[in-house]
């Protein structure tokens, strides 16, 4: 009873409570109602106006010229206490073997330049791995201005062409450099720890393969600025190489503005990405039997890959993006592109929408050229042309390929446009067009399009490639409100300079005062 008369008073209580609550619950609800209307008409209002100015969004006459800056220019010299690296006495000998293509191996001497600055050692200057994967022995002399890469490195590290011999018990000896293993993406702990122990050990180190061996998110702004100074002012193509770029671009341009692309429709892309489906069953045995000889077995499901965007767009694909912004079949475009996979009736689409193709060969067709542009120097060359061209944009931007070294530098110089579709959210709008549903069809490719960056100062935000997009550390204001952004002097070379020189003054006296003694 006790039991069943307290549930009555419980009960009545709860009635007056639940009255009171029911209109708390009500006036939340209408609250709630209220918030909900006014937030609907206002992200309405707000999709329209999205939606009514998104082609004003995307000018094409706004397009051929450099991003909006912000305030920002580049600057990748030091600011903050950065003392020259000892002329003479340090740690060792640092050796490194870099792997992959042309804009892989960038990366990694730049990672290099990084390592022996960290590890207090001297640099030999850089191999490539140019044989095994271009079938050229040209190496970092054939491609790189040797001489202006050590004169501009001059205040960073020492940097010498060979490990030079030593006097020992009255004979000459070589180093051996002691042959390491780099885990990928080591930490700089690594670098102060195991090898620098083998390094002192030994005398000098080699390590090999030498590709994605130093993490790239470093908590030292300095460190990074260092990677910029190396990618973007140390190595410079051999003349012969720029000058080869600038005539095709002066061609090009002589007729108007011109769109670069990077189109990554060939066979390697291909059989790494497993897009296999849309090849003839011949293709696509040549595709599976590349991919056996080359890449850890993996199962890839064709329309499962193409649905998240993982696989490179085809020519025809590349053509409809161009045309829904805007672009015309006046279009000059030049193609920077292996041999692209399947053939014609890949590129017959393409060609329908946008017939004013070129590629090195076509624009300088002679037997020089030819002679000039195998191997590294033909990708250096459409590097330099990528580089200086109106617009660029590439269609497989995957880690430390072509566009992700290009895509770094063309935001290092001067913000310069970029088209950079979103495959993952393409996909679909392709997927349906193909099934036959082309209504809405390029509206709906620019709005994908309108959330993209088209080459302005934007967050790096993972998996994007610190050497796709080196700010905010190696950029500055000049009207900086936080003080780290704040650009550094100009005669801050000079302070460098004056540094290394009285270093290496002390060092000379130092030798003759021991001389002496």
């Amino acid at each position: 009873m006790r039991r069943a008369g307290f549930h009555r008073q419980h009960g009545r209580q709860g009635a007056g409570g639940g009255l009171k609550g029911m209109i708390v619950k009500l006036s939340i609800a209408v609250l709630v109602v209220l918030i909900c209307t006014i937030s609907f008409l206002f992200s309405s209002s707000s999709t329209n106006s999205v939606e009514s100015n998104y082609r004003s969004e995307i000018r094409i006459e706004e397009l051929w010229s450099n991003a909006d800056s912000g305030g920002w220019r580049p600057s990748s010299a030091p600011r903050s206490h950065w003392p020259p690296a000892p002329p003479i006495e340090n740690n060792g000998f640092l050796r490194v073997r870099c792997n992959g293509g042309l804009n892989q191996q960038r990366s990694a001497i730049s990672n290099a330049v990084l390592a022996a600055r960290i590890m207090n050692a001297t640099l030999v200057l850089p191999e490539l791995d140019t044989n095994s994967y271009w079938h050229d022995d040209s190496g970092f002399y054939g491609i790189y201005d040797v001489e202006h890469f050590i004169k501009t490195l001059r205040f960073d590290v020492r940097i010498v062409e060979s490990i030079p011999e030593i006097h020992k018990s009255g004979k000459k000896k070589k180093i051996k450099a002691f042959q390491l293993r780099p885990p990928r993406d080591a930490p700089i702990s690594w670098y102060t720890g195991v090898a620098l122990a083998k390094m002192k050990q030994h005398g000098a180190i080699y390590l090999t393969p030498f590709s994605h061996r130093l993490a790239e998110e470093i908590d030292n702004p300095e460190y990074q600025r260092l990677r910029c100074r190396v990618n973007y002012h140390a190595l410079r193509f051999k003349p012969y190489i720029m000058k080869l770029s600038q005539s095709i671009v002066d061609k090009l341009r002589s007729q108007g503005h011109f769109i670069s692309i990077h189109l990554r429709f060939e066979m390697d892309m291909l059989a790494f990405a497993g897009c296999f489906d849309i090849f003839t069953p011949k293709e696509q045995k040549i595709l599976r039997k590349y991919r056996e000889e080359n890449f850890a077995p993996k199962k890839l499901v064709y329309s499962e890959r193409r649905a998240i965007g993982k696989c490179p767009l085809t020519p025809e694909e590349v053509g409809l993006i161009l045309r829904a912004l805007g672009f015309d079949n006046s279009t000059r475009i030049y193609l920077a592109a292996g041999e692209l996979f399947g053939g014609d009736r890949f590129m017959k689409p393409f060609r329908n929408l946008f017939p004013r193709l070129e590629n090195h060969s076509s624009m300088e067709p002679s037997e020089e050229l030819s002679e000039n542009t195998r191997g590294l120097a033909g990708s250096a060359v459409d590097y330099m042309v990528c580089l200086l061209s109106d617009i660029f944009m590439p269609t497989y931007d995957g880690p430390s390929n072509f566009a992700n070294n290009l895509l770094g530098h063309r935001l290092y110089y001067g913000f310069r446009t970029t088209i950079r579709p979103d495959r993952k959210a393409l996909a679909p709008l392709f997927i349906n067009r193909e099934a036959g549903h082309t209504a809405g069809f390029e509206e709906a490719v620019r709005r994908v399009m309108l959330k993209t960056s088209f080459g302005e100062p934007h967050k790096r935000v993972p998996p994007e490639s610190f050497y796709t997009n080196s700010w905010p550390e190696c950029f500055c204001q000049t009207s900086a409100k936080n003080p780290a952004d704040k650009c550094p002097p100009n005669d801050i070379l000079e302070v460098l300079n004056s540094q290394l020189e009285q270093e290496t003054t002390d060092q000379s006296n130092s030798t003759q005062s021991s001389a002496d003694i």
